[in-house]
């Protein structure tokens, strides 16, 4: 693919501040898992990341988590896939601020320092702006301290589907699973509301 045909990071002219849905959660609030087998934030994926994230003010979020020996690339070193993964899901989980669904569009990451086993990740992602369906954000992720050097940051396009995408496309006795989860549901109910 060519660079003109590769969707474009940068929003448009047009593109609007992003605005957070007023039944969003609160600053400092905890956002649970958006599923609970998804390899970054689920709690019963047994070597996940399990990430863990909170809201932050305007539209931003902060994650966070530990590399764990099954994470592991070269040597007692992150997986740099693992690494796009958690900054992936912790620019998917601002869709909680937006009250919206959706999926990664284009994701483009620079590493800028190795990442050990046993050092904790402190994620910062946030909206630049939205334009029609496109929300267009970016992040960053520090070494051990929410202060610390800085280890990747990332650049991102999501484009909102509707819930539909997920049951059309997901495997059915896992769609089947989420379904029969009524925690999952009240999560869901929180979309419908979206203007």
């Amino acid at each position: 693919m060519t660079d003109a045909a590769r969707p474009s990071l940068t929003p448009p002219p047009e593109a609007e501040p992003p605005v957070r849905h007023p039944e969003a959660p609160a600053p400092g609030e905890s956002i649970g898992s958006h599923y609970d087998f998804c390899f970054a934030c689920g709690p019963a994926q047994p070597s996940g990341l399990h990430l863990e994230a909170r809201a932050g003010e305007g539209v931003e979020v902060f994650a966070e988590f530990t590399v764990a020996p099954t994470h592991q690339g070269g040597p007692g070193l992150a997986h740099g896939g693992v690494l796009v993964t958690a900054m992936d899901d912790a620019l998917g989980t601002l869709n909680w601020l937006l009250h919206t669904a959706s999926v990664t569009a284009r994701l483009e990451t620079d590493f800028r320092r190795p990442v050990p086993v046993d050092s904790t990740l402190y994620l910062h992602t946030w909206v630049e702006a939205v334009a029609g369906r496109k929300i267009y954000c970016s992040g960053e992720a520090r070494l051990d301290a929410p202060d610390g050097p800085v280890a990747l940051t990332a650049r991102a396009l999501f484009i909102q589907v509707p819930l539909e995408h997920f049951v059309n496309h997901g495997r059915p006795e896992d769609i089947k699973a989420a379904m029969d989860n009524p925690d999952l549901h009240k999560r869901v109910r929180a979309f419908e509301v979206n203007p």
